[in-house]
């Protein structure tokens, strides 16, 4: 019997971050949950590429969206189930078995990571807190917390649009029972340290409010690019 766990990761020159966040995956592996990993690139331009082809994964190009991208790789995948990350994500170490357990136990409900920063300090933690918050309280956890989901589920809700942001946002609303796995997924707090955790944090946080109100995805990419 397969393994029932397709790893889909989108990719934009990251040679830097994709090799660290593979390794955190070899656990996965190890415990015979994973099936393929699959890199959805959208242009690369560095190693990006020949690290995902040292790791046996399956490459998908296209355009640079990420929720294109998305879309593309999990269309790619064969897996009963989708765990999408982001290219700058640990998992942190005991997540295979969390993962087991809610495949298991969880009554197919898609699930995320509590999030967590690189980072050390009063600010990481208190962002960190509020995103962990946000995702309990509204269901809305961000992509860089990693989902994991039923393909029948996933493809149910429509699946992942293609937009360049807020793609994340616009499948976790459509979906119900969202569960909190039991271990965290440590994010890069690179984008945090260059414009401030206040500043970023409520740039993001005003991001989202225009997006509820109805503010084209492709707007918002402009202006969040800055």
């Amino acid at each position: 019997m397969p393994a029932p766990v397709s790893i889909v990761i989108p990719a934009l020159n990251a040679a830097e971050e994709l090799p660290a966040a593979l390794e955190h995956l070899m656990e996965g592996l190890a415990a015979g949950l994973i099936r393929e990993l699959v890199i959805s690139d959208g242009g690369s331009s560095d190693a990006t590429r020949a690290i995902a082809q040292a790791a046996g994964a399956e490459w998908v190009s296209g355009a640079p969206s990420r929720g294109g991208q998305l879309r593309r790789g999990c269309a790619a995948a064969q897996g009963e189930w989708l765990l999408v990350l982001h290219a700058d994500t640990r998992l942190e170490p005991g997540w295979a078995a969390a993962v087991a357990q809610h495949l298991q136990e969880g009554q197919g409900a898609p699930a995320y990571f509590r999030l967590r920063f690189r980072a050390r300090g009063l600010m990481p933690a208190w962002v960190a807190g509020w995103a962990n918050l946000r995702a309990r309280l509204f269901g809305l956890p961000y992509g860089d917390q990693g989902l994991l989901i039923r393909r029948a589920e996933y493809e149910a809700a429509g699946g992942y649009p293609d937009q360049p942001l807020m793609e994340d946002v616009a499948l976790v609303r459509r979906l119900h029972r969202l569960t909190v796995l039991p271990c965290a997924a440590l994010t890069s707090a690179a984008r945090y340290q260059r414009a401030g955790w206040l500043r970023r944090g409520a740039r993001n946080l005003w991001t989202l409010l225009r997006y509820f109100l109805g503010v084209k995805p492709e707007r918002l990419a402009r202006s969040y690019s800055k």
